[in-house]
């Protein structure tokens, strides 16, 4: 058939390349049309084993969006994130660092840690330096690292 020959020839192809799905639409445009073609290359592109694993995605996928208010006193929301592979410093040779900042304030304070520390020696920190001084916050924005994930 016609139109199969086309896909082949502007996705398949070695000079082609498993193009993306627009790319082989732009490809295709210039040299033939047919009624249903946008949706004939979408489902030839997916179909495409060698495209699928090639634009497979390779990070994790992103957890759920979630609208936090704007705080209306300090320390309601927190944002905390990691600092890794910093130069050994201090007389203990910290070298990462978890950054809390209050959003409505933009303070920030910063705990220094081993990259071994357990998550029970991590929450203890922030208990007795942050949460001892600031209150229970009411949010913590975070990424998904690993230590904020972990069970106590």
């Amino acid at each position: 058939m016609l139109i199969n020959t086309i896909l082949l020839e502007c996705h398949d192809k070695i000079y082609s390349g498993h193009l993306s799905e627009y790319r082989t639409m732009e490809r295709i445009k210039t040299c033939a049309w047919w009624p249903s073609w946008r949706k004939d290359v979408i489902d030839y592109c997916h179909s495409c084993d060698r495209f699928q694993k090639a634009n497979k995605a390779t990070g994790k996928r992103f957890g759920l969006m979630i609208h936090i208010q704007e705080p209306n006193t300090p320390w309601e929301v927190v944002h905390m994130d990691w600092v890794t592979a910093l130069s050994p410093g201090g007389d203990k040779g910290y070298y990462a660092c978890l950054g809390n900042v209050d959003k409505y304030s933009k303070t920030p304070i910063f705990l220094p840690f081993h990259k071994d520390d357990t998550a029970m020696n991590i929450a203890l920190l922030i208990w007795n330096r942050v949460i001892s001084h600031t209150g229970l916050f009411k949010n913590i924005i975070s990424d998904r690292d690993t230590k904020f994930q972990s069970a106590l």
